[in-house]
């Protein structure tokens, strides 16, 4: 994702989900400009958690948890899947976060559901790019189709 425009016309994100096999883990990392998101969260909580700034609100970081977990679910097969937030930084005007989900299982199905930012912009974009087990995969979810699934 370009992070170089002050002022951006587009509205994306872009998720990457990786299997780890040898760490028996899905690895999930997700890139949102932080004016959307602030302004999805600001909507949502009525407050500006002004992220990353110096007067970021204490209770931030724990409403970007709860945003993720309700925006973005994922199934494996066919089973809701636990995602365990780990950390996030500051890319330019892009807040990267880290997230996994811990799985042990051979994965024949899998679904994810990205809806993030969809209810602040009518044309937000969620490019997700999956690997697992050497199969990739990139799909557009936008404000019409929220989720995907894939058979394996």
């Amino acid at each position: 994702m370009c992070s170089s425009f002050a002022l951006h016309k587009f509205y994306v994100s872009v998720t990457q989900i990786d299997y780890v096999p040898n760490k028996k883990r899905i690895e999930i990392t997700s890139r949102i400009f932080i004016d959307d998101l602030e302004k999805a969260l600001t909507k949502k909580y009525q407050r500006k958690p002004n992220i990353t700034s110096t007067n970021e609100l204490p209770e931030a970081e724990e409403w970007i948890k709860a945003y993720l977990k309700e925006k973005i679910k994922i199934s494996i097969n066919k089973k809701p899947q636990v995602i365990e937030y780990l950390a996030k930084e500051v890319e330019g005007d892009v807040l990267i976060i880290y997230t996994k989900i811990a799985i042990s299982k051979k994965i024949n199905t899998f679904e994810i559901y990205n809806a993030l930012l969809t209810e602040a912009y009518s044309d937000q974009q969620n490019i997700v790019h999956i690997n697992i087990d050497s199969n990739k995969r990139s799909i557009l979810l936008t404000n019409s189709v929220f989720q995907e699934k894939i058979d394996y």
